[in-house]
């Protein structure tokens, strides 16, 4: 690892988008096994994987008066389960197909008396190919896995600086693996128009839960579908008029009508002067356009960003 631990890294899309591609159909194993054992939380938060010390890894999974977590270890290259009842096992993370990777996860789950049965096709892509008959060859680069999450440590802290300036419902910091990004989405209150679905390989019933109130969302992921190069994003639903037009900050973010949201090819917050900054600028100029153009109720919502060890004055 060439990077210096506390560095935005260098993430060019061509080395990374094999290896990120590989990690984005393993988070769909490892995130379905807590789908398939925890009770629905609004907006499926329930889900989501969440950014470690070593890696990313789910919030503790229910099973039959034990619990257990699953993590992608990005600094020896393991998934590792730990139970709480002190059992752990290991997969190594290396180049091979889904299916091998998914036979895996289910043996040593099986083995610790945890089997547990998933959804077995991925969700929000176009060509869902079961996991266990997914036997196509698989890249796997230990650099450019930790490359990612290590970019993701720098983002998720700068998001949840972010988060902090927000008294309303506010999503946690956390990584969708249907679509495989980091994320934080900011709510109005309000009840949103019913959302026409359409994700691919995504049942209409859990886009139309997800965006069931209004929201504004900003969040990172490493490219892909005619992206290639790793962004940031924010977007809002409903979309308000002129959203598309408003000024955003800093220059090199622009609006893909494609996408419907704003990007930030990542390279340009890392090679900035002050990559926080450059990112804030990012995450506050989009929000300001998307409820102040939404007449959201910003007095009653937004608050000054929290301090370590200071609560906030009411």
């Amino acid at each position: 690892m060439t990077t210096p631990i506390g560095a935005w890294p260098e993430l060019e899309y061509p080395s990374l988008a094999p290896t990120a591609q590989t990690l984005h159909l393993w988070s769909q194993v490892v995130g379905k096994v807590r789908l398939a054992r925890t009770p629905w939380i609004n907006h499926s938060w329930q889900v989501t994987l969440r950014v470690s010390a070593r890696g990313l890894a789910t919030p503790l999974i229910p099973a039959d008066g034990a619990s257990f977590a699953l993590e992608f270890d990005f600094v020896d290259h393991a998934l590792v389960i730990r139970v709480t009842d002190g059992q752990a096992r290991q997969i190594a993370l290396r180049p091979g197909s889904v299916a091998d990777f998914h036979a895996a996860v289910m043996d040593q789950l099986a083995s610790l008396g945890l089997a547990t049965r998933i959804d077995p096709r991925p969700n929000e892509m176009a060509e869902a190919i079961p996991f266990a008959d997914d036997a196509l060859p698989r890249p796997y680069d230990p650099d450019q896995a930790a490359r990612l999450w290590r970019a993701m440590v720098q983002i998720e802290r700068v998001f949840t600086r972010f988060r902090s300036g927000f008294l309303g419902k506010v999503s946690p910091v956390h990584v969708f693996w249907g679509s495989f990004d980091l994320a934080v989405t900011r709510f109005s209150g309000r009840p949103a128009p019913r959302h026409p679905g359409g994700v691919p390989n995504l049942p209409d019933a859990i886009t139309r839960e997800a965006y069931s109130h209004e929201v504004s969302s900003a969040g990172f992921w490493p490219g892909g579908g005619g992206v290639d190069t790793p962004s940031f994003y924010a977007y809002a639903y409903p979309a308000p008029a002129g959203f598309a037009q408003a000024p955003v900050s800093p220059a090199a973010a622009y609006f893909e009508p494609g996408l419907g949201e704003f990007l930030l090819p990542y390279d340009a917050v890392r090679t900035a002067p002050d990559p926080d900054a450059a990112l804030l600028a990012f995450l506050r100029s989009t929000y300001d356009a998307a409820a102040r153009l939404g007449g959201w109720d910003r007095a009653a919502l937004e608050c000054e960003e929290g301090q370590p060890g200071a609560p906030r004055d009411v």
